[in-house]
C-alpha cells in the first residue's frame, strides 16, 4: 500500500518534472550516442546525460520520500555522489583504452604519441623554436 494520495501538490508537481527532466536528459545522452560517428565523439554525451539525469532523478526520489515520511531521506546522495565520481573515471578509461588501440592499429585518425608529448611540453612552458615575441 502507498500513501501517495497524501503527497501534497507541490510535492508531486516537483517529483514530476524533476522525473522528467531527469528522463529527457538520459533520452538526449542516448540520441547523441546514435548520432555521433566515432567513439572519441560519442563518449560524451552519454556521460552529460546519465550524470545530470540521474542528478535529477535523485532529487526527485529525495523530495519525494522525504514529504510523505515527514523527515530528511538523503540516502539517494550517496547514488548521485557515487554516479558522479565514477562516470568520468570510466569515460577517461575507456578515451585511454580506445586511443591506444587506435595507435597501436596505426590509425591516422588520432595524432602519434610523439605529437601529443611536444604539444604537452610546448605548453609548460619549453621554447617552440620560433621567436615569436
Amino acid at each position: 500500500m502507498t500513501h501517495v494520495e497524501a503527497l501534497p501538490t507541490w510535492a508531486a508537481l516537483a517529483t514530476a518534472v524533476l522525473v522528467l527532466i531527469g528522463a529527457a536528459l538520459t533520452l538526449i545522452g542516448a540520441i547523441g550516442t546514435l548520432r555521433f560517428g566515432t567513439f572519441f565523439e560519442r563518449v560524451h554525451a552519454p556521460t552529460l546525460g546519465t550524470s545530470w539525469g540521474t542528478g535529477s532523478i535523485a532529487l526527485a526520489s529525495i523530495i519525494f520520500f522525504s514529504v510523505l515520511e515527514s523527515r530528511p531521506v538523503v540516502h539517494e546522495v550517496l547514488i548521485g555522489v557515487f554516479i558522479t565520481v565514477t562516470t568520468p573515471v570510466t569515460l577517461m578509461l575507456l578515451a585511454r583504452a580506445a586511443l591506444y588501440r587506435e595507435r597501436a592499429e596505426g590509425s591516422t585518425r588520432v595524432p602519434p604519441h610523439s605529437v601529443v608529448r611536444r604539444a604537452r611540453h610546448l605548453g609548460a612552458g619549453e621554447e617552440s623554436g620560433n621567436d615569436a615575441p
